[in-house]
This record gives structure tokens, C-alpha cells and sequence, in this order.
């Protein structure tokens, strides 16, 4: 023990002398570090705004084999049927349409949702608030703009009138829903929405909050057994999962992918430089192999180099991510509903720890060539050298 800490910080010490070689190592690694983090956090952000604001007691409804709101519908007396369930505590017939509007300083436009709502829509979304302006005035063409929306996208600013189609809407406020989905869309009074779009007394889901979440599955058992409906009911909680996982999971897919790629052009720089740092204290390695100095403490040394180098480059490149990456606002296509979702990217511990774990496996691969070389070296041979 006392012989592997000695030529470890003998090692380390030497360090300064072999910098260029030694920052090869750090970069290349710290550069898979940045780019797994920053790529996962995406999918990380992206999984937390859809489902990280879902409510356990909260139950959607659609037609039976929807796969989401743009594809379900249900005409007014169907809709009134499930409103009339008395497991429901609250309830909400909405409406979602899709709008087409500019990215903010763009000109491309993205299909945005629009989303006509009832009275208790608010008390459904997680700490809703309005934070602006003022809630929209039943009856009329007022909308409210979620805060990520207005945040991405033309025109949302409170007082600005917007014009979808042949029709003309005032933007009267700006509403929080604790980070969640809502927060990309555009509310407005549901009936006026129906008339705008001629959906005569139609709507898409309908929302509502159990009065007791242990009921779920009699409420559930309530509709899908009724005649008159053809429904399915989910959870709000596996809804908006549901809704995620396959962006998150082709988001993380890629980003794995682009990592290992990266991994092994970043575990060549790390056996470059080991295998010189080996080469270079040939002389040094064979004279303390002389003395005494056991083979096993030589390997150990030059494996914990590695780990060292690679750690240092795993911490770097976290710190870049979390920096650079956390809390980063942007907008993509929910491929489930063809709307853009408005999210934030998400550095948590979990990936930091991720990005650590491949830096040192990097190191533990880099180096371990290069180590059983130094130990295994023959004395005279590199005493010659």
C-alpha cells in the first residue's frame, strides 16, 4: 500500500511536465461528459414538463382508441354523461385545436395548442395562477397565454391581438401551471372556441378530478361499461407519460449514441497519453522496479493516473453541462400530438453522476493497457532505454 501511494503521487506530481498529452485526455473526456449530459437533460426536461405537474387524482378521458387529444372527440351529450359521474369532484369539457404561429424573432411557424376550456379547468392544473393580465371573459374572443408560450412565440404579450384564420383574438393575460404542459398552450372559453371553429357542440377530452383517487378503477369500470359511451379513461398521471415516452426515449437513445461515439475517440486520447506517459518514465519505472518496488504497485499507479485524468474531465465536463445546459428554454414537436411543448432542460444529480461513471470507465479502459505495460516492462531492457 505504502508503495502504490508513493509512485501515485510521484505520478501526480509529474503531471505539469507532461501537460499537453494530460489535456488531450481532460478535454476529450470532459467533451463526452458535456454532450451525454446536455443531450439527456433534454429528454430529462422534456419527461418533466409533460408529466412532472400531473396531478394522481386527476382522470382523462377520450374516445375509445385515441391516441391523444388531436385524434379524440365526443359530441355535448356524451361529454355531459361523464361530467355527471359522481366520482367526479370537478370537471372540464375541452376542446384542442392547433394554431399556427411564429417562433419568437422567426418566421417559421409552429403549430401551437389551443385549448377551449370550462370554468374549472384552473383548479385542474397544478398551481395554477394568472401572473398578467387577467382570465379571459367567458363568451368573448379573449385567450391566455401560458408562460412558455409567450416565451417562445410571436405575439403572445399581454394587450397584443392575435388573428387565427378569419378571427381575431385579444391576448388578455399570462397564466403558471407549475411548469407543466399547459404552460405551452393558449386558453380561451370553450364555447366561443367551438363557434370559431364551427365544432358545433364538440369537444376533445374531458378532464376531472376524482373525489377520491382509490376510486379509479369504479369510475373507469362506470363509463367503459355504459352503452351509451365509447371512452377510455386514464389517469393523468400515465396520460401525459404515455405522451412522452417516445420522444424522451428516441432523445436519450441519440444521446447515448453520440456518447459512445465520442466515448471511443475520447478513450484514444487517454491511451495516447498514458501509453507516452509510460514510455517517457521508462527509465524512471524500470529503476524502481530495481529497488524493489512490486509490479502490482506500478499497475496500480498508472490505472489511478488514469482515473485521476478522466475524473478531473468528468467533473469539467458536468459543471460546462449544468452551466451552460440547466434551465435552458426551448420548444419542440410532441410528436404525439403534432403541438409544440415549451420546456426546460433539466441537469439533475442523477446525470451528473451518469456522466461521472462513463468518464471513469474511460479512464479504467484508457488506462489499463498502458499500466500492465509499465509493469511487465523488463528492468534491463528499459534501464537501457
Amino acid at each position: 500500500m505504502g508503495q502504490t501511494l508513493s509512485i501515485s503521487l510521484q505520478n501526480l506530481r509529474s503531471l505539469p511536465s507532461r501537460l499537453g498529452p494530460s489535456l488531450v485526455a481532460i478535454i476529450g473526456v470532459a467533451g463526452v461528459v458535456l454532450v451525454l449530459v446536455a443531450v439527456l437533460s433534454m429528454a430529462n426536461g422534456f419527461r418533466e414538463t409533460l408529466g412532472g405537474s400531473a396531478l394522481e387524482d386527476n382522470v382523462i378521458v377520450l374516445r375509445s382508441g385515441s391516441t391523444s387529444e388531436l385524434d379524440s372527440g365526443f359530441g355535448g351529450d356524451q361529454s355531459r354523461l361523464i361530467t355527471q359521474s359522481e366520482e367526479l369532484a370537478l370537471s372540464s369539457r375541452e376542446l384542442f385545436v392547433m394554431v399556427d404561429i411564429a417562433k419568437a424573432g422567426t418566421s417559421n411557424m409552429s403549430n401551437v395548442p389551443f385549448r377551449g376550456v370550462e370554468a374549472q379547468a384552473p383548479e385542474l392544473r397544478k398551481d395554477f395562477q394568472i401572473v398578467e393580465g387577467r382570465m379571459f371573459e367567458p363568451g368573448r374572443k379573449q385567450l391566455i397565454a401560458g408562460i412558455g408560450a409567450a416565451g417562445q412565440f410571436e405575439g403572445l404579450e399581454t394587450g397584443n391581438t392575435l388573428e387565427f384564420g378569419t378571427e381575431r383574438w385579444e391576448v388578455v393575460g399570462l397564466f403558471s401551471a407549475s411548469g407543466g404542459a399547459a404552460e405551452s398552450e393558449l386558453w380561451t372559453d370553450a364555447p366561443v372556441l367551438q363557434g370559431a371553429y364551427r365544432r358545433g357542440n364538440g369537444f376533445s377530452i374531458v378532464y376531472g378530478q376524482l373525489k377520491d383517487t382509490e376510486r379509479f378503477a369504479a369510475f373507469r369500470d362506470s363509463l367503459t361499461n355504459d352503452p351509451r359511451l365509447s371512452v377510455q379513461v386514464e389517469r393523468e398521471t400515465e396520460y401525459l407519460a404515455e405522451q412522452s415516452a417516445f420522444l424522451s426515449g428516441f432523445i436519450s437513445i441519440i444521446g447515448y449514441s453520440i456518447a459512445i461515439l465520442m466515448a471511443l475517440g475520447a478513450l484514444f486520447g487517454a491511451l495516447n497519453t498514458m501509453y507516452s506517459a509510460v514510455s517517457d518514465r521508462s527509465r524512471e519505472i524500470a529503476t524502481l522496479r530495481a529497488l524493489g518496488f512490486a509490479p502490482r504497485s506500478i499497475l496500480v499507479s498508472v490505472m489511478l493516473e488514469a482515473f485521476v485524468l478522466a475524473l478531473i474531465g468528468g467533473i469539467i465536463g458536468g459543471v460546462l453541462a449544468y452551466l451552460l445546459f440547466n434551465g435552458l428554454t426551448v420548444s419542440t414537436l410532441n410528436f404525439t400530438s403534432f403541438t409544440q411543448v415549451v420546456f426546460a432542460f433539466a441537469v439533475t444529480p442523477d446525470l451528473l453522476v451518469q456522466g461521472i461513471i462513463l468518464a471513469l470507465v474511460i479512464g479504467l479502459i484508457g488506462g489499463f493497457a498502458p499500466a500492465i505495460r509499465a509493469a511487465r516492462m523488463p528492468i534491463v531492457t528499459a534501464l537501457r532505454e
